[in-house]
C-alpha cells in the first residue's frame, strides 16, 4: 500500500522544524521575561470537557476518541440499528482530542483553584485538533502558542499584553501593528443607534469595512433590517481620523449618558495613553472600532496583531474574558488572554526572508572513515568535539571518498576531516573546507582549540 498523509496534518524537515523551534523559543523566552509560567495539559480530554464550550460548529468539529475494546457491544440496539449519531456520540466515546488550550485552561484552574496564587499567568505551546476542512494556512493538527492572566481585571493587565507582542514581534523582526478595540464600545454603539437586539449583526457587517467598503456595509445593515435612521447614525464610522485619540474623545462625545460605551472609551483611552508613556509609538497601535472578534466570548479590551507589507490575516489575537471558569462551576474569575499564530508567522518570516541559515545546531565536522583502526581514533576526536558543544559525526562506512564528500554536500556540513594512518602517526589532522575549497593540515591540539 502506498504511504500518505493523513489530511489535513504535514511533515516537517529539518529545515522547517528549526524555523519553527526559533519562532517557539523566542515566544517562551519572552512568556518567562514577562512572569508567565509554562503549563502542558493532555492531548485528550474528557468528551463532557470538550461538549457545549464552542457553539454548535465547534462541537462538530472535536476529533472523538472511540472507547477501547469492543465499544459497538455496549450501545443501545435501537440507536445502533436507526444509525443515530448523536445519540450514539456519548455511547462509545468518552474522550476527544482538545480542540483548543482555552477550555483545558479553564478546566485546570477550576480544578486547582485553591492551591494557585491569583492573578494567574500561565503559557502554553501545544498542538491542538480540528476536523475542519483542510486548506491553505488550514490545518486538522496545529499548534496554539497562548498567554493568560486570570484574576484580575486591572488594566495593567492590557498594557503588559502590548508590551509582550511588541517584544516578541521585534525580536522576530516581524513589522507589527497592533489593532485595538473593546467589546463595551461596540456595545455602546448599538446602544446609541438604538440596534442594542441586533448587535451581531451590527458588528459582523461592521467587521467587512475594508473588505467591502461603506456601501456594502450598508447594504448588508439594511438587508438585517436595521433602519436607514439608525445607520445614519452611525455615519461618522465611515469617516473616523488616523488619530486614535481624535477617535477616543469623538466617541466620548457620543457616548455621553451611555454608561457601557463611556466604560470601553475609558478603558481604551487608559491602555492607549499608557502604551503611549511608555514610549510605543503610535505607529504601532491601531484602535480599529470595525474589530470584533468573537462576541460571545470577549468582554473588555480586544487585540488583533497584523504583519505590516504582507497580505495576511492576523498572526496574533485576544482580548478579555469574564467568568472563564463558570462552566466548570466556578464563578468570579475574569481573564485576559492572547495568541500568537505560529503557522502565519511561519509564512510571514519566509515572505519577508527573515530565516537564516543558521548552523548553529547543525553538524560542523564530518570524519571521513578509513577503516576500523581509523574510525575508532577519528570517533574519540568527535567525541571531545561533542564534549564542547561542537556538532560532529563520523561517516559509517568506509566507502569511497567520492560518496563521503557528496553525503557531506547534501547535508550542507561544512567540513570534511581526514585522519587517516598518515595523520594518526604525525599526531596532525587534515580539514577540508567544502565552502571555499580551502583545505589545511594542523595539529591535533590545535584542531580541539578551534570553536
Amino acid at each position: 500500500m502506498k504511504p500518505s498523509l493523513a489530511k489535513g496534518t504535514r511533515d516537517f524537515t529539518a529545515k522547517e522544524v528549526i524555523n519553527r523551534r526559533a519562532i517557539i523559543n523566542t515566544l517562551q523566552k519572552n512568556f518567562e521575561l514577562f512572569g508567565f509560567q509554562p503549563l502542558e495539559t493532555p492531548s485528550f480530554e474528557n468528551l463532557s470537557t470538550l461538549t457545549g464550550k464552542y457553539g454548535e460548529e465547534g462541537d462538530r468539529l472535536i476529533f472523538k476518541i472511540l472507547n477501547s475494546g469492543d465499544y459497538a457491544s455496549k450501545t443501545n440496539e435501537q440507536d445502533w440499528q436507526a444509525k443515530n449519531s448523536q445519540k450514539l456520540i456519548s455511547q462509545i466515546s468518552e474522550k476527544a482530542l482538545r480542540y483548543d488550550l482555552t477550555v483545558p485552561f479553564a478546566r485546570f484552574v477550576a480544578m486547582n483553584h485553591g492551591q494557585l496564587v491569583f492573578p494567574f499567568k500561565r503559557y502554553q505551546i501545544q498542538p491542538v485538533w480540528r476536523a475542519d476542512r483542510p486548506q491553505k494556512g488550514r490545518f486538522r493538527e496545529f499548534y496554539q502558542c497562548d498567554a493568560d492572566v486570570v484574576g484580575s481585571e486591572s488594566l495593567w493587565q492590557e498594557v503588559d499584553l502590548v508590551q509582550l507582542y511588541l517584544k516578541s514581534f521585534s525580536d522576530l523582526k516581524i513589522p507589527v501593528t497592533i489593532h485595538l478595540n473593546n467589546r463595551k464600545i461596540l456595545s455602546g454603539l448599538a446602544q446609541y443607534a438604538g440596534i442594542t437586539d441586533q448587535l451581531i449583526d451590527f458588528t459582523v457587517a461592521l467587521d467587512k469595512l475594508d473588505k467591502i467598503g461603506q456601501d456594502g456595509v450598508v447594504k448588508e445593515l439594511l438587508e438585517k433590517n436595521i433602519s436607514q435612521e439608525s445607520i445614519s447614525k452611525l455615519d461618522f464610522l465611515f469617516t473616523l481620523s488616523e488619530s486614535a485619540l481624535e477617535n477616543v474623545l469623538l466617541l466620548k462625545e457620543k457616548f455621553e449618558g451611555n454608561d457601557i460605551g463611556t466604560q470601553g472609551v475609558e478603558e481604551l483611552e487608559f491602555v492607549l495613553m499608557q502604551c503611549l508613556d511608555l514610549g510605543i509609538s503610535s505607529e504601532n497601535l491601531k484602535f480599529d472600532i470595525t474589530l470584533a472578534r468573537g462576541l460571545d466570548y470577549y468582554t473588555g479590551a480586544i487585540f488583533e496583531v497584523k504583519a505590516n507589507g504582507v497580505a495576511m490575516g492576523s498572526i496574533g489575537g485576544g482580548g478579555r474574558y469574564d467568568n472563564l471558569t463558570e462552566v466548570f462551576g466556578v464563578k468570579n474569575i475574569p481573564g485576559i488572554g492572547i495568541s500568537f499564530g505560529l503557522d502565519r508567522i511561519y509564512l510571514v518570516m519566509e515572505e519577508l526572508r527573515l530565516f537564516t541559515d543558521s548552523a548553529e545546531n547543525a553538524v560542523q565536522y564530518l570524519f571521513a572513515n578509513y577503516g576500523e583502526k581509523e574510525s575508532a581514533a577519528a570517533l574519540k576526536i568527535v567525541a571531545q568535539l561533542r564534549a564542547n558543544g561542537i556538532a560532529a559525526e563520523l561517516y559509517p562506512e568506509a566507502a569511497k571518498l567520492k560518496k563521503q564528500f557528496a553525503y557531506a554536500e547534501k547535508k550542507g556540513i561544512p567540513n570534511l576531516v581526514f585522519y587517516g594512518e598518515e595523520e594518526i602517526e604525525a599526531g596532525n589532522i587534515t580539514v577540508k573546507n567544502l565552502l571555499n575549497g580551502e583545505q589545511e593540515t594542523i595539529t591535533l591540539s590545535a584542531f580541539l582549540e578551534l570553536k
